[in-house]
């Protein structure tokens, strides 16, 4: 048992497992608490809307039927696996079922058959209708059977329940048969797995930062110095405008290397015998050499 899901929450863990929401008109205050109680919650249901077209199905759900007022569920979700929130407290989308079929839910056990009405579903489910047909035929993508594993992970995540907390129409209630076009064993499976995966979306790693040349001192910087050191130097001074070379640069330190370095060090300001082209530290920690080593 479980306190229901605020509206922010909701919207909050949904996009955090990476899908993609939308919030309908008034949504956040659209439900029918003044027909019955809502809550505690005990799992999620799904459903199909046996109808076609993202707008049309989420104006369905939002509105309902004649005789039957709406919010008619949670949640849409569309074929692209866009999630479109219609309602937030109880809707109108499980009806009557199988009171045993709620005690397996609320004790995550095998489900037996659901062959009596006689428990209030809109009490103790989520509801998100997904947009199919239901006639066995009309398909569904993998983008949308995705985001139905991941909106009832996201919710069993934050209640802590497992994926047995996860049925569909026609295990509830006598008669239903949505959803049709997949199994909810298979989906549960995949419930199963994200849960334990982890799920959610997660910050993109750091990238470590480059690695750069230490001074390797002043000395370092004679005639015959020969060192990949002084090739990767003379490329950062030539990216910089700086080179100052007819050939190379190369490994070799040469005449070429100091006037390049030397129009280094009047780029950064320094002037006289501090432009005499020979690497000082704080000029060369600025001119970012790359490590030859990486």
């Amino acid at each position: 048992m479980a306190e229901p899901i605020s509206a922010s929450t909701m919207v909050r863990i949904l996009r955090a497992e990476g899908l993609t929401v939308h919030e309908v008109r008034d949504w956040r205050t659209h439900n029918r608490n003044g027909k019955g109680p809502w809550g505690p919650v005990n799992g999620v249901m799904i459903h199909h809307t046996v109808t076609s077209g993202t707008a049309r199905s989420v104006d369905i759900c939002y509105d309902g039927y004649p005789g039957l007022p709406g919010p008619l569920c949670h949640g849409v979700i569309d074929k692209k696996g866009h999630v479109h929130l219609v309602g937030n407290g109880r809707a109108n989308h499980a009806g009557l079922g199988d009171g045993d079929v709620l005690r397996a839910v609320i004790d995550e056990t095998a489900l037996p058959p659901d062959n009596e009405a006689d428990t209030d579903g809109n009490r103790h489910f989520y509801g998100f209708e997904c947009v199919n047909l239901g006639d066995g035929e009309d398909p569904w993508p993998e983008a949308q059977k995705e985001a139905i594993e991941k909106v009832a992970a996201a919710i069993c995540r934050h209640h802590g329940w497992s994926e047995r907390s996860v049925i569909g129409h026609k295990e509830w209630q006598p008669g239903k048969v949505d959803p049709r076009g997949f199994t909810m064993d298979g989906m549960r499976r995949r419930i199963r797995e994200r849960l334990r995966a982890g799920g959610g979306t997660r910050p993109a790693p750091t990238p470590p930062k480059p690695a750069y040349e230490p001074f390797p001192g002043r000395g370092f910087f004679h005639a015959g110095q020969n060192s990949p050191v002084i090739t990767a130097m003379g490329r950062r001074l030539v990216a910089e405008g700086c080179g100052r070379y007819e050939e190379g640069p190369g490994p070799r330190w040469t005449e070429a290397d100091r006037r390049s370095y030397a129009a280094w060090q009047r780029k950064l300001g320094y002037r006289g015998e501090d432009a005499d082209g020979i690497p000082g530290r704080t000029s060369w920690e600025k001119l970012k050499v790359p490590d030859v080593r990486n």
